[in-house]
């Protein structure tokens, strides 16, 4: 395993039009098998899943967002298809569908960035549409 540092930005324009933006930076580790490439940080209290651990898999041709801790979550963005999963959380649980635009893809072992366009569903309802953008750089040691 790597250590990298790992930078999210999500926006999310609602059915109004508003649109709204976080970004946060955490410390994760990154480390490939099989084939798939794997990196696992701890989410930050900004993006509402505080003390959640999340795992990117990344495969050739989409990726999967995996949740665990006080929620429980799955979710696939595969190009140009629609995905289904069930968000569970303390507060009860949720259906989403995830209609992926756009997922570009630009890493380059331990460094590298990843780009999704997708539109969001819950429970049947259409929510927002939203861009997540993650950049990936390994962790560098002072000194070195």
């Amino acid at each position: 395993m790597i250590d990298i540092i790992i930078t999210i930005i999500g926006t999310q324009k609602d059915e109004k039009g508003e649109e709204s933006c976080i970004e946060c930076t955490a410390k994760g580790r990154y480390y490939e098998r099989n084939s798939i490439r794997y990196i696992v940080y701890k989410d930050h209290e900004i993006s509402g899943v505080e003390g959640v651990t999340t795992m990117l898999k990344v495969y050739d041709k989409h990726v999967e967002l995996v949740r665990m801790g006080s929620v429980d979550h799955k979710q696939e963005f595969l190009p140009g298809q629609k995905s289904c999963s069930v968000y569970h959380t303390p507060y009860g649980t949720m259906h989403m569908g995830i209609q992926t635009n756009s997922l570009k893809m630009a890493l380059a072992s331990t460094t590298g960035t990843i780009a999704i366009e997708y539109e969001l569903e819950i429970n049947g309802q259409w929510q927002s549409a939203n861009t997540l953008s993650i950049s990936i750089q390994e962790e560098s040691i002072s000194g070195h």
